[in-house]
């Protein structure tokens, strides 16, 4: 095996495997395999976190009595890390991958040491905002590096091993975050502060190990200005978006804070590009890639795939907790049926892509399935068997298993080989963009239609007998969450404007539902229900886009490579 520490030029020069075979881009398979376990590492680290996260913030929100602002949680970890990504593509396009690999993964560790002390909803949200400065370059530059050292269509013969990674963390991420939410505490520690504290350690070996391995001779750019105006146009763009699709609900959607956001965005959308356009070749985003009207769709699609992806990443978990009372760790396991198909549709879009070399039918078959999975789970209610809501989140994993890599591959494909990390960057941008935005519009959906279903639930059961005892059966209880519910209960029933207060408890702090008699907890469910049913039915009204997208994208062909730093072919004379 090659000496992992070895110089770039000694790792390029060697160009023939013992067996003679060339595996693409100046390397042999041995040699990508051993940049492979750097670049492994970091995306076990990104991929880890989304899983155990998503998992475990059910109970994270409900111990720091905040549920319903779960969305500030999610959304400021995707802004952060959706504003950098392209910055992280841009930067290692100039000065090399592995410098900007290190910084994100020590800016990750540290972010996720200070998740670990939040004591608040609102400083859990700010330190994974900070968190995110390093998540954002995490699976950019793993994706683009893989770009560098394996060309298109030999990709998918090391497909497996990504999807080695995104299986065990798929698999490791529910258990654990089911695991640690579960605990009170773990050696002295609240158990799901270990949701963030567990990412130390294997951030530190990731350290060690992309130190040691990622050595390649990369073509880097000559010269260039760093467009950090542009970053922070970008982020003032971004921001203020993403709060009021958070908080619209609350200040309402024409209000003077609204308001101001939107004028902020456009200002901060304007600015942004005017700036890219000073800055040419040097941009963040060089407004060159959208005068190529097969990469712009693509990034249509890559917005529309993300919204989809992370607003069905974050809701199931939500169902299975809330609505069935699994506990955080069987939530986990309910979830795998979605990653197995996640990974069984990449595998097998990825192997024949590699053996035909075509695409576009794969997107189109990801877009239906992703379509008719989320209109699946928009028929879904409390008394729904379990096993079909997993079947459907199967399929609905399925179709984004065939979307997510062939969409990868197409856009690293359409633009140049040297643009290699702005093209991934750009699409992994705009797909992140589309996630953010998913979560915080389908959250602020979920609580904007929770409020009042609930409540119409609640009024229609008051009329059962069996509902006011129970009323009274709670308000007596030993605990006091279940006490004070039910006293509220009473005073709603004497005073109908008051039961606004019971609704809004239930949002804030949602472990009180399990404590409650049936007859009190069912009214909550069928409401929360009722609110997820149409959050689901707007996504796949969404997924929709895709489907005409991808039918009207226009297929290229993928290109075989060469080796780095080989001239270019000269046509026979």
């Amino acid at each position: 095996m090659t000496d992992s520490s070895a110089a770039p030029e000694s790792v390029a020069s060697e160009t023939v495997a013992p067996d003679g075979e060339v595996a693409g881009a100046g390397l042999t398979h041995r040699q990508i395999l051993t940049i492979l376990a750097g670049l492994m590492m970091g995306m076990f680290l990104a991929a880890l976190d989304q899983t155990i996260v998503s998992t475990a913030i059910r109970t994270i929100a409900d111990d720091l009595q905040g549920y319903d602002m779960q969305a500030w949680v999610t959304t400021a970890y995707l802004v952060t890390a959706t504003i950098v990504t392209p910055l992280y593509g841009k930067l290692s396009d100039l000065y090399g991958r592995k410098p900007f690999f290190l910084l994100a993964i020590s800016i990750f560790i540290v972010g996720s040491l200070l998740c670990t002390i939040a004591t608040s909803m609102y400083e859990l949200a700010a330190f994974r905002a900070f968190q995110g400065l390093g998540a954002g370059g995490l699976m950019t530059l793993a994706l683009t590096t893989i770009g560098d050292i394996v060309p298109p269509r030999e990709r998918a013969k090391y497909q497996g091993y990504f999807l080695a990674v995104f299986g065990t963390s798929s698999v490791l991420g529910p258990v654990l975050g089911g695991l640690f939410a579960g605990q009170e505490t773990i050696l002295w520690v609240s158990g799901w502060r270990w949701v963030f504290l567990v990412n130390v350690p294997i951030g530190l070996v990731a350290l060690f190990v992309v130190y040691k391995v990622l050595n390649y001779d990369q073509q880097k750019g000559v010269g260039g200005r760093t467009d950090y105006w542009g970053a922070t146009a970008l982020a003032v763009a971004v921001a203020p978006l993403l709060i009021v699709a958070e908080q619209g609900r609350q200040w309402g959607w024409s209000s003077g804070l609204s308001i101001l956001c939107y004028a902020i965005g456009v200002v901060g959308i304007a600015a942004f590009i005017w700036i890219e356009h000073l800055m040419g070749d040097d941009a963040l985003i060089p407004l060159r890639v959208f005068k190529n009207v097969v990469f712009s769709q693509g990034i249509v699609i890559s917005v529309i795939i993300g919204a989809v992806m992370f607003g069905g990443i974050s809701m199931l978990p939500q169902y299975f907790q809330v609505l069935r009372g699994s506990s955080p760790m069987i939530a986990g396991l309910q979830m795998l049926p979605m990653v197995l198909g996640l990974m069984t549709g990449s595998i097998l879009s990825g192997q024949l892509i590699s053996r035909t070399g075509r695409y576009k039918i794969f997107t189109i078959i990801g877009a239906v399935l992703i379509t008719t999975g989320t209109f699946l789970l928009h028929l879904v209610g409390t008394e729904t068997p379990v096993y079909l809501v997993m079947l459907m989140a199967a399929l609905l994993g399925f179709g984004l298993g065939n979307l997510m890599q062939p969409i990868t591959l197409a856009m690293q494909n359409i633009l140049p080989p040297k643009d290699m990390g702005l093209s991934t960057g750009t699409a992994t941008f705009f797909r992140q963009i589309g996630g953010t935005l998913g979560v915080a519009v389908f959250f602020s959906l979920l609580f904007s239609f929770m409020g009042p279903s609930i409540r119409d639930e609640m009024v229609s059961a008051a009329a059962q007998p069996e509902y006011r005892a129970a009323v009274v059966e709670a308000s007596q209880s030993a605990d006091p969450q279940v006490s004070t519910f039910g006293q509220s209960l009473i005073v709603a029933a004497q005073n109908p404007g008051a039961a606004t207060g019971s609704s809004d408890s239930v949002m804030s702090d949602t472990s009180v539902i399990e404590k409650l008699p049936t007859e009190l907890a069912q009214p909550i469910k069928e409401g929360f229900a009722h609110s997820m049913d149409r959050v689901f039915l707007a996504v796949s009204i969404i997924s929709l886009l895709a489907i005409i997208g991808t039918v009207t994208w226009k297929e290229l062909p993928l290109r075989q490579g060469r080796p780095i730093g080989a001239p270019e072919p000269t046509p026979a004379s």
